[in-house]
C-alpha cells in the first residue's frame, strides 16, 4: 500500500515554500529546464555510531510516482500572497503545476544497505525546477526512516538474536511517525510491531500482550490471569509487575498448569518494571522448576541497545524484547543530518558545471560531480568504500582519500570483488526498479551487517570504517574550494 492510499490526497504540497519559490524563479529565469544533479546524503553516522542503516525508498518511489498538483493544491496556491499583497505566483505558473510530473533519473541505495557519512543514497538527475521540488520531501521521508532503520539494527546487535517487538505506538511523532517507525524499525531487523495498522498496510507481523489496566479492571490478578488464557488460550503471555512481580509469576504458573491441561500453550511473562536482570534469572528458575521450559521471558521499559547490552552481561534471562519509545522516537538522536545539494548543472552549451557549497566547516562542504559508491570486499567482507564521479570511471586501481584528512592515502585493487551502491530506480520519471519486500529489505539490513568488522558494530568508540574520495574528484573539490575563494575575497 503507497503512502497515497493511506492519506488519499494529493501531497504534492508535502514541500517547504521556499521549494515552490525557487521553482517559481527557475521558471521566471527561463533554467527551469537546465539539467541537474543533486545528491542526498548525510554527515554523521547517528547515535554516534560506526555505520548507519538506509531505509525509505519505498516512500520515495510511491511518491515520484503519485506526483501530482490538483486542483485543491492549485486552488490553495492561489490564495497565497506576498508582502504587497498581490498573488505569490503567476496564473501561468499554476499552469505549470498541473502539468507537472517527475521525468527525471534516480539512483539510489536499496533499503537495508550499510551506509556511511557523505555517501550519496540518492542521486537525483532531471530539471533543475524538479530537483529542486524534490529537496524536502525526499529528505522528510528518508531521514527519519533511515535513523529508525539504523536504531533497530543496533538493538538487534545487542540482543544477539533474541526476538525483538517494535512497541512504540503510544510515544511516536503522531500517525505518521508511528507508521513510519514501524516499517523502518522492520527494516531495521526487528521481528514484529504492536502496531496493527502497521502490519495492515505493510506485512508487518504484529504481536502483543495485555496491560496492567487489564489486571486492575479485576477483583485480583490470578482472576485476570485466568480470564486472559479463557480468552486468547493461543496468545496467553501474562504481564506480572501491577502489584507484585513475583507474586505475579507464580500466578501465571498457576494458570499455566491450567493452560497445559486444556492442551494450550503458556507461552510465558512479561516484565515491565523493577530490576530486569536479577527478575527474569528468579522467574527462570521459577518457570523452569514448574515444567515451563519454553515459556519465554518477555521485557519492556525503557529499553535501547546500551540498556540491553547491559542486562545481558549481567545474565539476564530475557528472550523477547519489548522497545517502545526509544526506538519509535529514536530518542537519543531525534534527527539524521541528512542534506540534499546541488552537485552538477549544464552550462549554456548542455556541459556538465560541477558546483559546491562551501562553509567555514569542513565537514558541510558538499562534494561536486555525479557521484557513484563502489564497495571492495575481500574473503572477510567490506574492507573500503570509494566515492567516484562517473564521468571518469575507475581504473583497474583506485587511489583514495580521507575527505578530511588528505595525508590518509590508499591504493584499491579494483578488480577484486565489489558492487556499485546506486542502483538506477527512475529512468525518465519511469519506473525501472524492482521493489523488494519489506521482508527482503530487513533480510538485506541483516546479510550487510554480516559484511563489516564487529569493530564498525561497536556502540562505543567503533571502529572507522574506510570510505575515501577518488583522488581525481577530490582534487576537483579542491580546485572548486580555491576558484570560488578567490572569486569572493
Amino acid at each position: 500500500m503507497s503512502i497515497q492510499e493511506v492519506y488519499r490526497t494529493s501531497l504534492a504540497l508535502h514541500t517547504d515554500l521556499y521549494q515552490l519559490s525557487m521553482a517559481y524563479g527557475y521558471w521566471k529565469e527561463g533554467l527551469d529546464q537546465r539539467r541537474a544533479v543533486y545528491h542526498l546524503y548525510f554527515r554523521k553516522n547517528p547515535f554516534e555510531g560506526g555505520l548507519t542503516v538506509a531505509s525509505g525508498l519505498k516512500r520515495v518511489i510511491d511518491y515520484l510516482q503519485t506526483l501530482r498538483f490538483d486542483d485543491s493544491d492549485i486552488d490553495y496556491l492561489r490564495i497565497l500572497t506576498d508582502a504587497c499583497g498581490d498573488p505569490l505566483f503567476d496564473e501561468e505558473f499554476y499552469e505549470y503545476l498541473k502539468a507537472f510530473r517527475f521525468q527525471g533519473d534516480l539512483e539510489a541505495v536499496p533499503e537495508g544497505t550499510i551506509v556511511f557519512p557523505h555517501e550519496p543514497l540518492l542521486r537525483v538527475t532531471g530539471s533543475l525546477l524538479e530537483c529542486q521540488l524534490l529537496e524536502s520531501p525526499l529528505l522528510n521521508f528518508v531521514n527519519f526512516s533511515t535513523l529508525v532503520a539504523t536504531k533497530a539494527a543496533r538493538i538487534s546487535l545487542a540482543t544477539a538474536g533474541d526476538e525483538v517487538l517494535e512497541f512504540g505506538l503510544r510515544r511516536a511523532q503522531g500517525v505518521d511517525g508511528a507508521l513510519t517507525a514501524s516499517r523502518s524499525a522492520y527494516v531495521g531487523g526487528v521481528h514484529a510491531t504492536s502496531n496493527v495498522l502497521a502490519g495492515k498496510i505493510y506485512g508487518i507481523p504484529v504481536k502483543g500482550t495485555h496491560a496492567h489496566s487489564w489486571v486492575m479492571a479485576f477483583d485480583d490478578e490470578i482472576e485476570s490471569f485466568y480470564a486472559f488464557a479463557k480468552a486468547m488460550p493461543g496468545n496467553s503471555i501474562f504481564l506480572v509487575d501491577t502489584y507484585n512481580t513475583l507474586e505475579g509469576v507464580k500466578a501465571a504458573i498457576e494458570v499455566g498448569k491450567w493452560l497445559k491441561k486444556e492442551g494450550k500453550p503458556f507461552l510465558g511473562i512479561r516484565l515491565d518494571s523493577g530490576d530486569l536482570a536479577y527478575l527474569s534469572i528468579v522467574a527462570r528458575q521459577m518457570l523452569d522448576k514448574e515444567g515451563f521450559e519454553e515459556a519465554k521471558i518477555v521485557a519492556s521499559n525503557e529499553l535501547d541497545e546500551r540498556l540491553i547490552e547491559s542486562l545481558k552481561s549481567q545474565g539476564a534471562k530475557i528472550a523477547v524484547w519489548g522497545v517502545g519509545t526509544k526506538l519509535a522516537t529514536a530518542k537519543d538522536q531525534p534527527a539524521l543530518d541528512g542534506v540534499y545539494k546541488l552537485s552538477a548543472i549544464t552550462d549554456e552549451k548542455g556541459e556538465w558545471d560541477y558546483r559546491i557549497k562551501l562553509s567555514e566547516q569542513i565537514l558541510k562542504i558538499s562534494n561536486p560531480g555525479i557521484l557513484q559508491v563502489r564497495r571492495f570486499f575481500d574473503e572477510f567482507g567490506a574492507i573500503a568504500d570509494v566515492i567516484y564521479d562517473e564521468e571518469k570511471p575507475l581504473g583497474k586501481s583506485a587511489h583514495i582519500v580521507d575527505p578530511f584528512d588528505p595525508t590518509k592515502e590508499r591504493w584499491i585493487n579494483t578488480e577484486q570483488e565489489s558492487v556499485d551502491l546506486l542502483e538506477p530506480i527512475f529512468r525518465k520519471g519511469a519506473l525501472v526498479y524492482q521493489v523488494p519486500s519489506i521482508h527482503e529489505s530487513r533480510e538485506r539490513t541483516l546479510e550487510n551487517l554480516n559484511f563489516f568488522h564487529s569493530g564498525v558494530k561497536r556502540f562505543v568508540n567503533p571502529h572507522k570504517y574506510v570510505v575515501g574520495m577518488e583522488k581525481g574528484l577530490y582534487d576537483k573539490k579542491v580546485e572548486l574550494i580555491r576558484k570560488i575563494r578567490q572569486q569572493t575575497t
